[in-house]
């Protein structure tokens, strides 16, 4: 996120200039003309949206299809699978998307963020050629790997790059709606593990359809644009000219050109050229300077909950876990997993840009925390044996239908709040350090990632289901607090202006009191239009 001017520091009465918006999508910073973001977008950012999420269905196909394969797999790879081998099966994946986070983050900057998806594709349809291809656990292994570099690049660009490319207005809708490609793929990666249930070897083919979105991205990616920030800040000009004008195509040359100017003045202002300044000193600006640390810190704590609050183990292990409870077609259960998390991703894609990130967050984390409880609590009457093993005959009860019940609303939760507005964390970092900050949020997401998908199972086995679920249930709560105390809300301010919320403190009440400002302005130049 591009720095904007700091306020000047005056007394918490004064901290705050009404003159300094102009309406709900216009910041005006050191006589700088931000006007063209009141101005109505062109079709174009929808279509380069649409093509670059592609990556999220990427990401999620990964995430869900290894669900139906682990329990299909049988001695296809030369043994029966142990718990701790569906778990290095499942958390490989994860360590190599953290590895492929890493090098998207630390070569994004130099060589633009179109490049790193172009890599991610292609490592990802390597990745899958070995898994098809493996007939040992040792294949299997490898593949998962590979395919995790690809799916870390994916997951850490796109989101990067729509919101680089998103006007202010749209910011939140387009990064969501890359999460409801995510959930869509996983979707669609249940329903076809299910099909291919029956199938011998039918996991192969389920894994091979992975390859598909992979060559479809990088076949349309040529169509879609560098983003502007990224071109201002190699001195391509003219390039982020055309590219500015492909998105605001209403937009007066004038207009055009003081975006250019904008941008050019956040770059400026925070003393860098971003291709000419070493890891190093980003590091140092991302993790000393104060302002930057905050909004690094609130951006990774909510990815943190919602990757460490157990909703992945449901995605890697749900046909485990609904099998564990006597389901018995567990595969196809599986499918309500996916359709409720594809389901209720559109509400946060409604909403989010209406009536901000912070509600859907508190309202969201607290909902997942308490379904999560009543998970814990069923979990009591439900004969599991400490090895996971059913201890009473293998039928479906009245605790079973309960179970899925609040899980089903625990997802509902997870989807409408937390799930996209994780991703939506990289529009509180500054230009100078996006890239790597995002880089830094995207390897917690797959950090937390190894951790809930290499414990899950050991964890339901050694503090029993209902101690595994109260546990996930205990950090939704936590995260629910931070977000109560630390989450500011910044929807419909451009990129270059959120940097001010955080130079003091967290700013949650500055974050109320610029909101309230901007809906009295609009409340004011409504009743000027009026009396005209």
């Amino acid at each position: 996120m591009a720095a904007a001017e700091e306020l000047p520091k005056k007394s918490s009465n004064d901290e705050l200039k009404p003159h300094v918006f102009h309406d709900e999508n216009l910041v005006v910073s050191n006589g700088l003309d931000d006007s063209i973001e009141s101005t109505l977008p062109g079709k174009a950012i929808w279509l380069i949206a649409c093509t670059v999420s592609m990556g999220g269905f990427l990401f999620g196909y990964d995430t869900g299809v290894i669900s139906a394969v682990l329990v299909n797999l049988g001695d296809d790879l030369g043994q029966t699978l142990s718990s701790s081998d569906q778990e290095l099966i499942t958390s490989i994946t994860s360590g190599g998307a953290l590895i492929g986070a890493v090098l998207a983050g630390l070569t994004s900057d130099k060589y633009g963020r179109k490049l790193a998806i172009y890599v991610g594709c292609a490592v990802f349809f390597v990745g899958t050629v070995l898994q098809v291809a493996s007939f040992s656990l040792a294949q299997m292994v490898v593949g998962r790997l590979v395919v995790g570099f690809g799916v870390g690049e994916a997951a850490m660009i796109v989101p990067l790059y729509i919101g680089e490319m998103a006007p202010a207005r749209y910011r939140g809708r387009m990064i969501v709606f890359d999460n409801i490609c995510v959930t869509f793929g996983q979707l669609i990666s249940y329903a076809l593990g299910a099909a291919f249930t029956n199938v011998s070897q039918g996991w192969r083919y389920t894994i091979a359809i992975g390859a598909v979105p992979a060559v479809a991205l990088a076949a349309t990616m040529p169509l879609c644009p560098e983003t502007p920030r990224q071109l201002v800040s190699h001195g391509r000009d003219e390039e982020a000219r055309k590219v500015i004008a492909q998105i605001f195509p209403r937009a007066t040359d004038q207009q055009v050109a003081a975006k250019i100017q904008v941008i050019r003045h956040s770059i400026e202002e925070s003393s860098v050229s971003v291709s000419e300044k070493s890891l190093w000193w980003q590091a140092k600006q991302l993790f000393t300077v104060g302002e930057n640390l905050r909004a690094l810190i609130t951006a990774c704590s909510v990815m943190a909950v919602s990757q460490l609050g157990g909703f992945n183990t449901l995605m890697y292990y749900s046909a485990t876990l609904f099998s564990l409870v006597g389901f018995n077609q567990a595969t196809a259960v599986s499918i309500v997993v996916g359709a409720t998390n594809f389901i209720f991703g559109f509400p946060n894609f409604a909403f989010i840009d209406r009536f901000g990130r912070r509600l859907m967050l508190l309202v969201t984390l607290l909902g997942m925390s308490l379904s999560l409880v009543v998970v814990a609590v069923v979990f009591y009457w439900i004969p599991v044996n400490s090895d996971l093993s059913f201890s009473g005959p293998r039928e479906m009860t009245w605790a079973s239908i309960v179970l899925l019940v609040a899980l089903i609303i625990y997802i509902a939760f997870y989807s409408a709040g937390v799930a996209p507005i994780s991703w939506v964390g990289t529009e509180f970092l500054p230009l100078e350090v996006r890239a790597l900050g995002t880089m830094v949020n995207t390897v917690t997401c797959w950090g937390c990632n190894i951790v809930i998908s290499s414990t899950f199972l050991s964890m339901m086995k050694g503090m029993t289901p209902s101690g595994a679920f109260g546990f996930y249930a205990g950090i939704c709560f936590l995260g629910w607090l931070f977000a109560v105390f630390c989450y500011a809300e910044v929807h419909n301010m451009p990129l270059e202006s959120v940097r001010e919320i955080y130079t003091d403190g967290f700013g949650v009440q500055k974050a109320k009191e610029i909101q309230r400002q901007l809906r009295q302005m609009r409340q004011d130049e409504e009743l000027a239009r009026q009396t005209e």
